[in-house]
């Protein structure tokens, strides 16, 4: 008989709420756990922007098309998860007065105009947040301490370090949620199963259970590593007025997410001490966005994750 052999995939996934969806190279499919304790799948039809040109394929410019993907994919599937979620479950409320007058006005639309809404509300917080308010921080701190503004140096390290415990401090109050909580825990099943499957185990329960929550090839790590790049590039960045200082920052985020992308694919792919520092710092912000699985929760990544295995193993980098 032939020794097993650890094997790299591209498969991938992410959380849902009460699910999981699984990417592989071919497939998509979301697995939800249904209120009578079902679990429904469902392929799901992506374009991706990636597929559109060689262009959006290459290295450093795939990082943020894959980003892109994700953000679309990840709407997408969250949406299909959260009506499935509650299909079936208690009534649901009586809309109110503005709830019926928004959908005689925009009908069917009305949804997703508040997601979009809720979206683009999302995006503008998260740059005043992760890009204004660190350097807005950082020049009252500077006029205090005026040796702080000499060079970019302490700007930079003081920026990043502000916008990594901003990070932490986000993902550590939504997971004492009870919704963010079961989110997490299909996390750590979505990990676990993807480990089984890569350590070429059959997809029971119990073979699963055994395997580590933390994977290298996650979004937490991809996000922890992004982070910690434009750390690296804001030494490059002179400027110190705060809305200059955010419009560079964000155009240059593209360069952040490429390279971010393609450290988390050696990380992938390669296992020695460079790949192992580079990923330490990921791997232990998983600790807050993945919580152990129960059983029932590996059942569902379990069911996400068989349909998009190929059989010819194409998955395999």
């Amino acid at each position: 008989m032939a020794e097993k052999t650890k094997i790299k995939t591209s498969i991938g996934g992410s959380a849902l709420i009460e699910g999981i969806m699984m990417r592989g190279p071919k497939r998509t499919t979301v697995a939800v756990r249904m209120s009578d304790d079902s679990i429904y799948t469902e392929d799901i039809e992506f374009n991706s922007v990636a597929s559109k040109s060689k262009f959006f394929r290459l290295p450093l410019v795939r990082g943020f098309v894959s980003l892109i993907d994700s953000l679309r994919l990840s709407m997408k599937c969250l949406m299909l998860s959260a009506d499935k979620a509650v299909e079936g479950g208690e009534e649901e409320e009586e809309p109110s007065k503005f709830e019926k007058w928004a959908m005689e006005k925009f009908g069917d639309k009305f949804y997703s105009i508040v997601m979009g809404a809720a979206s683009v509300l999302g995006v503008v917080i998260a740059i005043l947040l992760f890009f204004a308010f660190p350097t807005f921080l950082f020049n009252l701190l500077a006029k205090a301490v005026p040796a702080l503004g000499e060079g970019t140096l302490w700007r930079s390290v003081f920026e990043g370090i502000l916008k990594i415990a901003l990070f932490l401090c986000y993902v550590t109050v939504i997971s004492r949620t009870p919704d963010m909580k079961r989110t997490f825990m299909y996390h750590g099943a979505e990990h676990k199963t993807i480990f089984c499957y890569e350590n070429l185990e059959e997809l029971t329960v119990e073979n699963v259970r055994k395997y580590t929550r933390f994977h290298p090839r996650c979004g937490t790590s991809f996000m922890v590593i992004m982070l910690i790049v434009g750390v690296v590039i804001g030494f490059f960045i002179t400027a110190t007025n705060p809305i200059l200082r955010t419009i560079i920052k964000f155009c240059l985020l593209p360069v952040s997410c490429g390279i971010g992308y393609e450290l988390i694919k050696i990380c992938g792919k390669y296992d020695n001490v460079f790949t192992r520092i580079v990923a330490a710092p990921g791997l232990l912000a998983q600790r807050i966005t993945t919580i152990e699985p129960d059983d029932s929760m590996i059942e569902v990544a379990i069911a996400a994750i068989s349909p998009v295995i190929p059989e010819n193993g194409e998955d395999r980098i």
